[in-house]
């Protein structure tokens, strides 16, 4: 059993930047594919980032080359380092895991998820 927990969100102006970590303990943290969700008010949750034990990475085009995910597998931590934060931005943020290793973009892909953490960027 693998438990997730985030931390890092808050309020920030357009434009700024904020970082999200994800603790993950339980289970063995290398076998797993470790992603990023969120999800708007009445929208569906949705794919941002995902990154594999050894390092690739995937982005959802409205993210790509702002937000940069990472993970350091020592301490078993996934982080979503945001930058250019836009209104459409503003979301609660959700960590994830896999099982197999590789990339997968769909919710129903992951087993594990963290509580969220709020993310909200004024315009």
């Amino acid at each position: 059993q693998v438990q997730l927990v985030e931390s890092g969100g808050g309020l920030v102006q357009a434009g700024g930047s904020l970082r999200l970590s994800c603790a993950a303990s339980g289970g063995i943290y290398s076998e797993y594919t470790m992603g990023w969700f969120r999800q708007a008010p009445g929208k569906d949750r949705e794919f941002v980032a995902a990154v594999t034990w050894s390092k690739s990475t995937n982005y959802a085009d409205s993210v790509r080359g702002r937000f940069k995910i990472s993970r350091n597998n020592a301490l078993n931590t996934v982080y979503l380092q945001m930058n250019s934060l836009k209104s459409e931005d503003t979301a609660v943020y959700y960590c994830a895991a896999k099982s197999p290793d590789y990339v997968a973009l769909r919710p129903d892909d992951y087993k594990y998820w963290g509580q969220g953490t709020q993310v909200t960027v004024s315009s």
